[in-house]
């Protein structure tokens, strides 16, 4: 796999996984399903992957030839405390770098939120998300 600039490494369709992850449309998500067509008399092999959207929580499906390049997004776990909430955004303080920044509070995690919780977060494509509180 490649290293490239802006948080993703290149690969081939055919190195991909269900569970993985895969960028389409700009968006990181993660591969739900992957189905391989034989190769016909003129082409070659074609894979339909479906997939969701980390952030946007978006279905989304591509069909390309297994020989083409993908872009794989770098995912970063980190775990931060919450400092403060305020209205729908909670900022949160890294507890390995120290970096403060500002999340969006989704509502599958709003219940847990509280000043000096530790939470667990993902991270791509500079984009953050919580996910366990």
């Amino acid at each position: 796999m490649a290293e490239a600039e802006g948080g993703w490494t290149q690969g081939e369709v055919r190195e991909l996984k269900v569970g993985r992850y895969m960028v389409i449309d700009g968006e990181p998500c993660k591969i739900l399903s992957i189905t391989t067509s034989k190769p016909g008399k003129h082409g070659e092999a074609k894979a339909r992957i479906e997939a969701m959207g980390i952030f946007d929580g978006q279905k989304r499906s591509v069909v390309h030839p297994v020989k083409h390049k993908i872009q794989i997004p770098m995912i970063n776990k980190g775990t931060a405390q919450v400092v403060s909430i305020q209205g729908d955004e909670v900022q949160l303080m890294d507890l390995s770098t120290y970096e403060m920044f500002t999340v969006p509070i989704t509502d599958d995690v709003r219940e847990g939120l509280e000043p000096g919780k530790e939470i667990q977060y993902l991270e791509a494509l500079g984009k953050r998300k919580i996910t366990r509180t």
